[in-house]
């Protein structure tokens, strides 16, 4: 009887298909920094469109014209990724309604803190002094409705998507098994006289932001 010998080409290609097709042992989450930085990237995301669809809302402006800064990358970022830490903490201990109040809470303290922080610097890139319920033109009640769906957003669709994430051992992407919504404050407004400076000509816009034509 003749036994047919397999080629060496055929067998690599053979063995390395195999090999593909094996699921990675060790697959590897995102490490902090790299989940930090989705998270900046969803916040910055949302706050333009934002921005955005309230100016085609009260002013009919068909440019679409999104408005943010870039300190709401560290801002965002870094308040979506204590939200996460909430979230793995309260989620067998409360119902997500309750979590969605705590995450807006949450996002209230953090806008103020950070835009109390960068007004010493004339850095804060948005004002609330125009609206009925602000406080010190930092915060303002009438986006607790807004905050609170975006705290639901925030959980349900990007963290726990984000903590499914991870990587193989080839550096492909792939999903974890079993693994697993905002937003932190926005962008802030400059000083007193600059600010009352900008409402004068007109140049703030009734979201709180800078406005740019």
């Amino acid at each position: 009887m003749v036994s047919a010998e397999i080629p060496p080409v055929a067998a690599a290609a053979a063995a390395a298909a195999s090999a593909a097709a094996l699921p990675a042992s060790c697959p590897e989450p995102l490490t902090a920094l790299s989940r930090w930085y989705l998270y900046a990237i969803h916040g910055y995301f949302c706050e333009v469109m934002f921005t955005a669809a309230w100016e085609f809302v009260v002013n009919c402006n068909w440019k679409f014209p999104g408005v943010t800064s870039v300190w709401a990358l560290f801002i965002y970022g870094t308040c979506i990724l204590i939200v996460e830490r909430m979230y793995l903490r309260l989620r067998g201990r409360c119902p997500v309604l309750v979590r969605c109040l705590i995450y807006t809470l949450w996002t209230y303290l953090w806008e103020f803190g950070t835009g109390f922080l960068l007004r010493q610097f004339d850095a804060c890139p948005w004002d609330y002094s125009q609206f009925s319920y602000n406080f010190m033109g930092l915060i303002t009640a009438e986006y607790a409705v807004p905050w609170f769906c975006a705290s639901f957003i925030v959980e349900r669709l990007v963290i726990r998507n984000t903590l499914r994430l991870c990587f193989t051992e080839r550096g492909e992407p792939a999903r974890a098994v079993g693994a697993g919504g905002g937003g932190g404050g926005g962008g802030g407004g400059g000083g007193g006289g600059a600010r009352e400076g900008l409402r004068a000509r007109g140049a703030m816009s009734t979201n709180g932001y800078v406005k740019v034509d």
